[in-house]
């Protein structure tokens, strides 16, 4: 066991002002990935700066159509919002679909955005990995990778990004707010998730002691017919193998306007603005949504025992396209 220190931090000044003077700190929300990570000795924070007290748990209607989501507010309460529900149903099904009724009335929105990697080599703390010991190597690679990264990988990295919101929240080009010791900043979600590169350990931008106060998904008319499908081995509360976030608009027999991400297959939530850009001005047709996904895995990078995941994310995106143009969710 490791001696660590605990502080309940009753404003947001606190916070940031405790975590920015203590390189080894850090903040404790939900706790459902962050626990287990200190106990199975992968994270070791010497302090953790609890933030559960601080008003950050609302969920807001903006004016125009958006809505504002709080870094506390947990991932039940945001899925069964109306707001969201009705605007963005694929961030409702997103969340529902991503873990169990107990882990949802625990989980904040913005320690889902900040967890980290399910990678087994990642939290077994005995394996080489890049992403928790620099410059040791990287297992998966020519490991047991069936379920790792074909989109957006490095040679020091493969591991995927576990997060469903995260994919649904990509689609509609939401924003990360943020206070932090240099003040505010307003993130593209799309930019918070950086790719492994040459330096996997560096997962998103945030300095020391900078907080996630908000995430706001602007106004998108078009995430009202949305719809997020999850491919999984089990049905029950599984990570995903392939996930599509999905919506479009169709306008005369051809696709007016599209909104397409990946989960499950890269190493951040993967926009897909390749297979976007292919489909737009193309005839709403399942060949033309699998001329489009085609065009997107055109770029995969697969290893020994994931290459299923091409054709496999291929189906689902014409599926999910298909599911929104009949109407989404309803």
């Amino acid at each position: 066991m490791r001696a660590l220190s605990y502080l309940r931090a009753t404003g947001i000044g606190e916070a940031v002002a405790t975590v920015s003077a203590h390189p080894g700190s850090a903040f404790l929300a939900g706790g459902t990935t962050e626990v287990d990570l200190v106990r199975l000795g992968v994270a070791r924070p010497e302090l953790l700066v609890d933030i559960n007290d601080l008003p950050l748990a609302d969920v807001e209607q903006l004016t125009g159509g958006g809505i504002r989501i709080g870094a506390l507010a947990r991932m039940n309460d945001v899925a069964r919002a109306p707001a969201v529900v009705r605007r963005y149903p694929a961030i409702s099904q997103a969340l529902l679909l991503g873990a169990s009724e107990q882990l949802r009335n625990m989980a904040s929105m913005g320690g889902n955005l900040c967890q980290r990697t399910r990678c087994a080599y990642f939290r077994d703390n005995i394996s080489p990995c890049n992403k928790r010991e620099p410059g040791t190597g990287c297992s998966a690679w020519d490991g047991l990778n069936r379920g790792h990264a074909i989109l957006g990988t490095s040679e020091h990295c493969i591991a995927t990004h576990p997060s469903d919101v995260a994919v649904a929240l990509v689609a509609f080009d939401a924003v990360v707010q943020t206070v932090g010791p240099n003040g505010t900043r307003s993130i593209p979600l799309d930019d918070f998730f950086l790719p492994p590169g040459d330096t996997p350990e560096v997962e998103h931008p945030l300095e020391q002691g900078e907080l996630i106060v908000a995430i706001e998904v602007p106004p998108a008319e078009i995430a009202r017919d949305s719809h997020y499908l999850k491919l999984r081995d089990r049905q029950s509360y599984e990570f995903a193998l392939v996930s599509v976030c999905a919506a479009l608009r169709v306008r005369d027999g051809s696709v007016a306007e599209v909104r397409l991400a990946l989960g499950g297959v890269a190493t951040k939530p993967w926009r897909a603005r390749r297979a976007e850009a292919r489909l737009t001005g193309a005839p709403a047709t399942a060949e033309s949504f699998a001329q489009a996904a085609a065009e997107e895995l055109s770029a995969a990078q697969v290893r020994q025992h994931n290459a299923f995941k091409v054709e496999l994310t291929q189906r689902a995106i014409v599926r999910a396209l298909t599911q929104a143009m009949n109407g989404g969710s309803r």
